[in-house]
């Protein structure tokens, strides 16, 4: 039997309540249980039936989930049931990503592995799909069934599945030949169905990122992607007999719209609108439920639901006004009386901590229990032995009966050696799996993690729970080879890319052109006036994207037969050269010098990083080792630390601080704003508040008397932690002794301030922190000369951010600031021309009297822009109006809805940025995405439109935004000088020279590349459309295709091809015979190989005459040697022989003379 509910059933007031439950007594208050007591009774009681959950929050049902599915073992067994919201107004786009949770959360119930459902208040008064909708549109198919593929596409649309060139986000599908691949809402990876005929040959999961197939399945179940489903027909026929009785030419012509595309069988945005009209059954979540319903916090719950009924009301008033619904369309929510009638159907239990303020409820029994909650342990052993001690041992001296304890903690991996430690520590344990009984005086350990432990005196029964923080699995992140390449698969044409020999010029299309009876496809690229260049796509290597660090518009295109290209690429070359030399005699200096050995970490160090309150990512564990690691070593640290805002770089810096001043050092943390340093004054406070260190600001919130006692209290050495702006580096400013110095947002000081930080520095260790996003490329090519760690991994537990597409409307905007405001929280308002934001700002205030509203941009002078973002990180303003400045601003957790102008002139990455600025906290965040449709949009900014609707329902867009938005950053870290060098020739051609450079000043050979051989010969080397349809998968293939070097590539990129697109044809095997030979080649000193009057011609720089009389003895009488300015060895071709095989007889030939 499972240990939670066994140890549970024993309580005598799960007895009690059990005994209501089979005489059916409700309702019933049940007092005394913390949450992790109330997920244990729930638990206890989830048996053949499916029960509910309320709760006044959603972060307090989600919590109830983890434990519940800790407690069994099974990650279905309670599923959260979040809120979603409602679109009614029109909208161009919306993220679906709460109704998919909540679909998959009511299809798990209605399979039967889901048993119990945890809601919010909020969630609990929507109305959802009817379980007969669900049941009816949900697909399920298996291996070996036959299926009509037509009439399941038709299905997946009416269901609100989207058609795509590939599938990457969920509620996206796409068909290739007999291959269709599908994300369903209610899985966590996309499946590959291929089918043989009309049956079903296999199911496969596939990683969306490689595209490549994981795990084969049998069964699929595909639910729908969305909770309003209606026949588009019968929606018209309905929304026809609407209009007949409304007035408001305004509102019939929405429902007009709207009627057209019901009868174009598209399904309209906002078809929450019509949800009463659709389901006039008004179904509820109670419609899925057979078991009880618990009511954790009543008083808590009644005023959340006061809360939401009267945002409701002010919500429907607003619209009926506007003329955006009629009265017949609303109640789409529940008032709280309703959902407490409904309860009334159940067996009721109400969980309270406490019993007050619940006179009004007639409850037929009161049970109390006695239950403690004990703390989570932190991972130290000496704290655990003495907590278990406490329950082994001395229980024994007031001869009573010995607890039985569970200890629920870390990896599978780890039990064995936790019991070892604990055996030796003299206490009794065995290991569940071994044991499966908990016995008195002995300590159970078990695999898992839950928010605390328990005990309960009354059955001597305690948990002792490791923090979920340090336990929980964590997803490992995999470089991909070929993940450097994939820049070119999102290219479209007119976008700027870069040819290795040409230059700089703009894509154009592919072209299939045929020549002598030989098709084969080119890439078009325009050059400055009118020149064309068609590359064949063997070489597609050498054509990358150009990402600069600016957008495109001003960067000059190359002339085809120009001189410019080469001398842009010779100086970049001497640059990257003499910065590699710069950085290889930088860090060999550093190696020489001496610093500070600290000692490795302690007992107080382990107890201060257990207090975080936070799971770490994988990124800012492999941090935290690093730089202990550095310090731990005799020379000083200078480590730079990258990673966005909120990704918890602080943390970091923080562990290496605490640390150093262990080792009785003093840390100095320089940021470049006042405001900033203050934020780090308060948040050090706060971190360090359980250990006795002395932490001081100093900035001009110090007024002189002040700062000068500072000063002495620093040289006196009683200061530990001083955190300043570059005040810190003045003459006056003198340390005891200085351990470390922390720079936060290094890109944002001047280049003297740098030099000063150096000269102050000498022999100390330095951690650099810096916001902006490092490509790992340039990380990898990097590494070895500058001590870099990166965090790209965003916090666990974030919610997604709720995203809309609209066009600009003041009244939906004041609605959803006044949203905001109501619930405590702040809005950021991005508009971004700085000559008429305070007529923004102005207009705004007007509105909204009651709103505090302030505005920054980049021309403000210090002094202002810091109150301002003082006023914001106080909580003094409400709303800031602000120009794309934010996108570096200092993390605001209490800011979560933002508001974009024109989101049609950002790009994606921008808008990424942007979107991260909220949702940093465990509330649920809004973005809206505005543009105004009067103005005529231009196809660019209508492609990124179309791109952000895309980015927001799916999320596929996020790896390109990630890309973009990386490289742009890159330019920082390379300085001034480099990142116009990096501008000139683009980020990929830049780090192909940076690598080769580092790669020559260390001695290491430099690999020649096959895009130093060009291969134009008549084969029918291209890919069909008909085999791959979406150019942008074939340019992405034909890219892939480029880089192979050998047969063992050749393979990889033929199982990938089988995987995804089917059997290759003929003419893309020619293909990858090229790629083969044109590395062989390359190797061989061969420049080009081409095809001309029945001739082969090898032109090589340095020909050998070994080669030549190899292949004069071998094929007598074909071969010549031309020896002009570009020599080259001709090959007679004779009746029959086919180009790619007399190539590589040639090869074969010339590698026997290299051997």
């Amino acid at each position: 039997m499972n240990v939670f509910k066994q140890t549970f059933s024993e309580l005598s007031g799960f007895k009690e309540i059990k005994r209501c439950l089979d005489a059916d007594v409700s309702p019933v208050s049940v007092n005394g249980l913390s949450p992790l007591h109330k997920a244990q009774l729930v638990f206890s009681l989830a048996d053949r039936k499916t029960s509910l959950i309320i709760t006044d929050d959603e972060s307090a049902a989600k919590k109830l989930c983890d434990d519940i599915n800790s407690m069994s073992g099974n990650t279905h067994t309670a599923c959260m049931f979040p809120s979603k919201e409602f679109i009614i107004t029109d909208t161009e786009g919306a993220s679906r990503e709460y109704e998919h949770m909540r679909i998959s959360a009511l299809s798990a119930v209605l399979d039967g592995s889901c048993r119990v459902l945890a809601a919010s208040i909020e969630a609990a008064m929507q109305m959802i799909i009817p379980p007969d909708v669900l049941e009816n549109n949900t697909v399920r198919i298996e291996k070996g069934q036959n299926i009509d593929i037509e009439k399941l596409l038709r299905k997946l649309v009416s269901c609100g599945y989207s058609k795509a060139e590939k599938t990457e986000g969920t509620g996206q599908f796409s068909v290739r030949g007999s291959i269709i691949d599908i994300f369903p809402v209610n899985e966590h990876k996309p499946l590959r169905i291929e089918l043989w005929d009309d049956e079903i040959d296999t199911i496969s999961y596939f990683d969306p990122e490689t595209q490549r197939r994981t795990d084969e399945t049998e069964k699929l179940e595909i639910c729908p992607a969305q909770e309003t489903l209606c026949d588009m027909k019968i929606l018209a026929e309905k929304l026809s007999g609407l209009m007949d009785g409304i007035s408001s030419k305004q509102l019939i012509k929405h429902i007009k719209a709207d009627c057209e595309k019901a009868l174009d069988n598209i399904i309209p945005e906002n078809i929450d609108r019509y949800i009463t009209l659709i389901y006039d059954s008004r179904p509820s979540l109670f419609d899925y439920i057979d078991g009880c319903i618990f009511i954790t916090e009543y008083n808590r719950i009644k005023e959340r639901a006061e809360g939401i009924t009267s945002q409701y009301h002010e919500d429907i008033r607003i619209m009926l006004e506007e003329n955006c619904i009629t009265d017949s369309l609303c109640g789409y929510m529940y008032s709280f009386d309703r959902i407490s009638e409904l309860c009334e159907k159940y067996s009721c239990i109400y969980l309270n901590t406490f019993l007050h303020g619940m006179e009004n409820i007639p409850f037929k029994r009161i049970v109390s229990f006695e239950a403690l909650q004990t703390g989570s342990w932190g991972g130290e052993m000496r704290q655990l032995t003495e907590q278990l001690s406490d329950y082994c041992k001395n229980v024994l001296k007031l001869n009573e009966k010995d607890y039985r304890t569970v200890l629920a903690a870390g990896s599978e991996k780890t039990i064995p050696i936790i019991a070892d430690d604990l055996r030796n520590s003299g206490i009794p344990c065995d290991i569940y799996g071994q044991v499966n009984e908990m016995i008195p005086g002995r300590v159970l350990i078990m695999h898992g993690s839950l928010s605390g432990g328990y005990d309960y005196p009354e059955i001597k029964a305690a948990l002792i729970a490791q923090n979920r923080s340090i336990s929980s699995s964590r997803k490992t992140r995999k470089h991909k080879k070929g993940e450097e390449i994939r820049s070119l698969s999102d290219i479209t044409a007119g976008d700027l890319v870069v040819h290795s020999l040409h230059g700089i010029g703009r894509f154009v299309g592919i072209r299939k052109l045929e020549l002598e009876g030989v098709t084969k496809d080119y890439i078009s690229i325009q050059y400055a006036g009118k020149d064309m260049l068609h590359v064949p796509v063997t070489q597609l290597d050498m054509v990358s994207k150009y990402i600069g660090s600016k957008d495109d518009s001003g960067v000059k295109l190359n002339k085809l037969s120009s001189n410019e290209w080469q001398r842009t690429r010779n100086n970049v070359k001497k640059a990257v050269k003499d910065m590699a030399g710069e950085l290889i005699e930088l860090y060999s200096k550093r190696e020489k010098a001496k610093g500070f050995q600290y000692a490795p970490d302690d007992d107080m160090q382990y107890d201060f990083e257990k207090r975080f309150p936070y799971t770490e990512t994988d990124d800012q564990l492999e941090c935290i080792a690093e730089i202990k690691e550095d310090m731990e070593r005799p020379r000083p640290m200078d480590r730079l630390l990258c990673g966005d805002v909120g990704f918890g770089k602080t943390e970091v810096a923080f562990r290496a601080m605490f640390k150093a001043v262990m080792n009785g050092k003093q840390c100095a943390v320089l940021v470049p704003t006042t405001v900033l340093a203050w934020q780090h004054y308060q948040t050090a406070l706060r971190r360090f508040e359980s250990f006795p260190f002395t932490i001081e600001l100093l900035s001009r919130y110090r007024t002189p008397k002040q700062q000068s006692d500072i000063l002495k209290k620093l040289k006196s050495g009683e200061i530990d932690i001083i955190i300043g702006t570059h005040r810190l580096v003045q003459k006056d400013v003198k340390f005891k002794d200085l351990g470390l110095a922390v720079i936060d947002e290094e890109q944002r000081f001047g280049v003297a301030h740098k030099e000063k930080f150096k000269q102050a520095f000498v022999g100390i260790d330095v951690l650099t922190l810096s916001a902006t996003p490092i490509p790992r490329t340039l990380n990898m090519a990097m590494t070895g000369i500058r001590d870099m760690s990166v965090i790209e991994e965003p916090p666990q537990d974030r919610y997604p951010v709720q995203t809309y597409v609209i066009e600009h409307n003041m009244n939906i905007i004041i609605q959803a600031i006044s949203k905001e405001l109501k619930r405590g929280g702040q809005v950021y308002y991005i508009h971004n021309r700085i000559e008429t934001i305070a007529e923004c700002a102005g207009k705004l205030q007007q509105l909204m009297p009651y709103a505090r509203i302030v505005y920054a941009h980049g021309q403000m002078t210090e002094d202002a822009m810091s109150e301002t973002w003082r006023k914001i990180v106080d909580g003094e303003a409400d709303v800031l109006v602000s120009t794309t400045i934010i996108e570096t601003g200092i993390d605001v957790p209490n800011v979560n809805t933002l508001i974009i102008e024109n989101a049609d002139c950002f790009g994606l990455s921008q808008l990424y940025q942007l979107r991260g600025r909220v949702g940093r906290s465990n509330r649920r965040a809004y973005a809206y995405f505005t543009f105004r449709r009067g103005k005529s949009i231009s196809e660019v900014a209508s492609k990124r439109l179309e791109a952000i609707k895309q980015f927001t329902q799916f999320g596929s867009g996020f790896r390109i935004a990630l890309r973009d938005l990386e490289i742009r950053g890159a330019g920082s870290i390379l300085g001034g000088k480099q990142h116009g060098h990096m501008e000139a020739v683009g980020y990929d051609m830049y780090l192909k020279l940076l690598s080769e450079a580092i790669a020559e000043e260390k001695g290491e050979p430099v690999q020649k590349k096959a895009d130093d051989c060009v291969v134009d010969i008549q084969v029918d080397a291209y890919i069909p459309e008909k085999y791959i349809e979406s150019p942008s998968q074939r340019i992405d293939m034909y890219r892939k295709i480029a880089v192979v070097s050998d047969e063992n590539d050749k393979s990889d990129v033929i199982a990938e091809l089988i995987d995804r697109y089917g059997e290759p044809p003929k003419s893309v095997v020619g293909l990858l015979d090229i790629a083969v030979l044109r590395n062989t080649a390359s190797s061989l000193g061969i420049t080009e190989i081409s095809q001309r009057n029945g001739n082969l011609l090898f032109y090589t720089a340095n020909p050998s005459m070994e080669h030549i009389s190899a292949l004069s003895n071998a094929l007598r009488g074909r071969v010549l040697f031309n020896n002009l300015d570009k020599p080259y060895i001709s090959v007679k071709m004779i009746k029959g022989d086919k180009p790619a095989v007399l190539i590589d007889t040639v090869m074969k030939i010339m590698k026997q003379q290299e051997n």
